[in-house]
C-alpha cells in the first residue's frame, strides 16, 4: 500500500501536465512568430519601431509585481493564511488588469508613431505578437477572477494547492513570455 501511495505522489497532477503541454504549444507559437519577424525584418522596405512605448515599460513593472504577488499568494495559501491569500490574489488580479490597460495605451503610442497594420513595416507583427500575449494574459485574468471568487465567496474549503500552483505557474509563464518579447523587440525590432 505504501508503494502505491509513493508512486501516486511522484506522478504529475493531470492539471499540471495539461498546463505544461499548453505552455509548450504556446512557446512554439511565439517562437514561430518571432522567427517570422526576424525573416520579415530583413526586407529592404522594413520599418521598425522608433521607440518602445513607455506604457510597455509600465506594463512590465505591473506584470513583474503581479508575479511576485501570486507567488506570495501561493505561499500564503500553503500556510493556510487565507486573509493574506485573499488580499494577494486581489492584488495579482488588479495588477494583471493594469498590465492589460498599459498594453492598450502602449498600442495607442505605437499607432501615434504611425506603426499600423498597413504598409511594409513591422506593425502587423507587433500587434499580432503583443496582442496574442495580451490574450493569454486575459486567460490568466479569467483564472484569477475564478480564484478570487472562490477565495471570497466559495462554500467549500479545500486546501488543495494544485489550482493555485497551476495558476501561479501559468502567470509566471506569461510574465516570462512578456520579458522575452520585450527584450526581443528591443534587440531585434
Amino acid at each position: 500500500m505504501d508503494i502505491v501511495t509513493d508512486q501516486q505522489r511522484k506522478k504529475l497532477h493531470p492539471h499540471k501536465f495539461t498546463l505544461w503541454v499548453a505552455i509548450a504549444s504556446i512557446l512554439m507559437m511565439f517562437a514561430g512568430l518571432t522567427s517570422a519577424f526576424i525573416v520579415k525584418s530583413n526586407q529592404a522596405n522594413w520599418q521598425g519601431v522608433e521607440e518602445m512605448p513607455k506604457f510597455f515599460w509600465y506594463s512590465t513593472v505591473a506584470i513583474l509585481l503581479s508575479s511576485l504577488a501570486i507567488q506570495m499568494a501561493l505561499r500564503a495559501f500553503r500556510q493556510r493564511e487565507m486573509g493574506r491569500y485573499r488580499s494577494l490574489i486581489a492584488t495579482t488580479l488588479v495588477l494583471g488588469v493594469l498590465f492589460i490597460v498599459f498594453q492598450w495605451l502602449g498600442f495607442g503610442e505605437l499607432w501615434d508613431q504611425q506603426i499600423t497594420f498597413k504598409g511594409a513595416g513591422g506593425g502587423q507583427f507587433l500587434y499580432v505578437i503583443f496582442g496574442l500575449h495580451a490574450l493569454h494574459v486575459l486567460g490568466g485574468i479569467v483564472a484569477l477572477i475564478v480564484m478570487f471568487i472562490k477565495a471570497f465567496f466559495g462554500k467549500t474549503k479545500t486546501y488543495s494547492s494544485v489550482p493555485v500552483e497551476v495558476a501561479a505557474t501559468y502567470w509566471h509563464f506569461v510574465d516570462g513570455l512578456w520579458i522575452y518579447l520585450l527584450v526581443f523587440f528591443l534587440v531585434i525590432g
